[in-house]
């Protein structure tokens, strides 16, 4: 294990970052209150860890991202928003890129066999990453490694020697890999490798601490054995409650019901608001930094007024990554679109030639939906209107005409120029 001391030569204190609106007044003491309750679904060992954090050492605190998709969503940033609250407590961040776990695939909470990804797919996902993770760290005082450096040097004998210390019985005793064992769906000895890879991570980087979502726990718990197995101290595991995205179901970027980082304002706005009313406290729990001295006043209006309490969470998510003054732009534009039905300030055009088309044909056409069996959904559910009319016939044959106003759904609109 040369190779580790390597990468652990330099553990440099982090000077103290700015603290966040609404957190301005909370004292170190606050903080680690709030780091270790906030949303948490367990820690282990939460005794030790609250003694670690109290006497001022300066911990290295481990983070792991596959980059398997190109944005990062609010479900995502929850365990960023986790290791910013650790930075300013001037712990040291250790921010592992999975570009080689990438490729195996994280089986967590998955029904099914998951792909693997190519070299090429995880280069691409991996150019918006900083930026987006800059909206909530601060870069240059984290250690941001690859675990390719590595896990890509491990040969089979010591791939053995880390599966030695794991049972094909515990892996079917966990809950996805049981469910899909009982139900005769295909498991990959792959995915059985995943927790050995990241379990591994935390031997190379030393790691006092892990952090991830609460159906990560397998994989944080290996970290504990083979760090035990390779003579470390076992890292203490913080994990976090699963976020629902636009549709309710957890929030994923496979299925599509993310709300991302990267969206405009605008959307970003619009997507909190389509969110569940059942689900307003937690996002305000989860995604904001929101003091939980107003959680009982905000459980009020949610009773009272769900519409208002909504508006009240998303201009607090948008003004985390966009800004104040953004969000309050956002609000207003989707108060003229949504409560007093107004064409949104500014629509993107799309030129289109044609004289005619169907319906179908012309939201395809405009970029208003990803493929035709969607825009043949939408429209069958009543989501299409032109020029301020529904359309309901996917088979409408339209006139195309210079300004034509489309608009797809709630958000999507479109103007048409020839």
């Amino acid at each position: 294990m040369k190779s580790l001391k390597k990468l652990n030569n330099k553990i440099i204190r982090t000077a103290k970052n700015k603290k966040p609106r609404h957190m301005e007044h909370l004292t170190d003491a606050d903080i680690i209150d709030r780091l270790l309750t906030r949303g948490i679904e367990d820690v282990i060992d939460k005794d030790h860890l609250k003694e670690a954090l109290m006497s001022k050492k300066t911990l290295r605190i481990k983070f792991g991202i596959d980059p398997t998709s190109p944005n990062i969503h609010l479900g995502r940033a929850i365990p960023l928003r986790k290791l910013r609250d650790f930075q300013l407590l001037g712990h040291k961040i250790v921010l592992i890129i999975g570009d080689f776990t990438a490729l195996i695939g994280d089986p967590s909470d998955k029904t099914g066999k998951r792909p693997m990804l190519k070299k090429e797919a995880i280069k691409e996902y991996l150019k918006s990453y900083k930026k987006q993770l800059g909206k909530i760290l601060d870069l240059k005082k984290m250690e941001i490694v690859y675990n390719s450096r590595w896990l890509s040097k491990l040969d089979f004998r010591e791939i053995s020697e880390l599966a030695e210390n794991f049972s094909v019985q515990q892996m079917l005793e966990r809950r996805n890999f049981k469910d899909r064992y009982e139900n005769q769906i295909e498991i990959s000895l792959r995915e059985f490798m995943y927790p050995l890879m990241q379990g591994y991570d935390s031997v190379a980087t030393r790691a006092d601490v892990e952090i991830g979502g609460f159906d990560q726990l397998f994989n944080l718990k290996a970290g504990r054995v083979l760090q035990k197995a390779y003579g470390q101290k076992e890292q203490d595991i913080i994990t976090f409650s699963m976020l629902e995205g636009t549709d309710g179901r957890k929030m994923s970027s496979s299925w599509g019901n993310v709300i991302s980082l990267l969206d405009s304002a605008n959307d970003m706005f619009g997507k909190v608001m389509s969110v569940r009313d059942d689900l307003i406290m937690k996002y305000f729990i989860l995604t904001t930094d929101v003091h939980e001295s107003k959680f009982e006043e905000i459980e009020g209006l949610i009773a009272r007024d769900p519409k208002t309490a909504k508006m009240y969470l998303a201009e607090e998510v948008v003004s985390l990554y966009h800004g104040e003054e953004e969000a309050e732009k956002a609000k207003e534009e989707w108060e003229k679109v949504f409560s007093k039905k107004e064409l949104p300030s500014e629509i993107e055009e799309i030129r289109i030639e044609a004289k005619s088309l169907s319906a179908l044909d012309i939201i395809v056409s405009a970029n208003l939906v990803t493929s035709k069996s969607e825009g043949r959904r939408l429209i069958e559910q009543g989501g299409l209107e032109i020029d301020g009319e529904k359309i309901s016939d996917v088979n409408q044959i339209l006139e195309i005409k210079n300004g034509m106003i489309i608009k797809a759904g709630k958000r999507r609109f479109a103007k048409i120029v020839k």
